[in-house]
């Protein structure tokens, strides 16, 4: 069964059927938000309380729409609401007083970074890594490079124009290729 036929049957009582769409997407969105967070506590938190969310307002999911992309938006909502409260994200981090991002002049030297993306042997140092990006790289790249969804899906789900996600990512990809060279 599809995510529209399992909507359908939610929508008239099925309860298993929203077991079954907990199912498919417990993992993935499990792991998104434990690496947009790094608490692993907070991670089972916000995960449960993104399915709870998800069914209270499945009745006003546009079902032209992609599901998984409105679940995915709905657990980062949950974890920007968790990380603004920490007081954890750090809108400018990378611009000086003029407004100017000091990434966009980075160098591209050495290995590209979706290559080291595709490297299992740096998985755990990538993750490592991936904790010092600022939440909204972070998420692009999750998003994009360990979820697959593409530049423009990203942009629905972090509600952001889709230049802001295709420059974002790629200041992401040079902050990352900073670290990792650093290291």
């Amino acid at each position: 069964m599809n995510d529209n036929q399992l909507i359908l049957k939610i929508l008239d009582g099925d309860e298993e059927a929203f077991a079954e769409i907990v199912k498919i997407y417990l993992k993935a969105i499990y792991n998104f938000v434990y690496r947009l967070t790094g608490d692993r506590d907070a991670a089972e938190d916000l995960t449960q309380e993104t399915f709870v969310k998800a069914w209270k307002n499945l009745k006003r999911f546009d079902q032209s729409k992609n599901f998984k992309t409105w679940l995915f938006t709905i657990a980062k909502n949950t974890a920007y609401d968790w990380l603004k409260k920490k007081k954890e994200i750090p809108f400018s981090s990378f611009t000086d007083d003029e407004g100017e991002n000091w990434l966009e002049n980075v160098a591209d030297e050495n290995i590209l970074p979706d290559e080291i993306l595709e490297r299992s042997d740096l998985a755990e140092e990538l993750e490592k890594i991936l904790e010092k990006l600022s939440v909204h790289y972070r998420a692009i790249l999750i998003l994009h490079y360990k979820e697959d969804f593409s530049l423009h899906e990203i942009a629905e789900i972090l509600d952001e124009p889709y230049n802001t996600i295709k420059s974002r990512h790629q200041r992401g990809l040079g902050r990352l290729k900073i670290e990792l060279t650093q290291n």
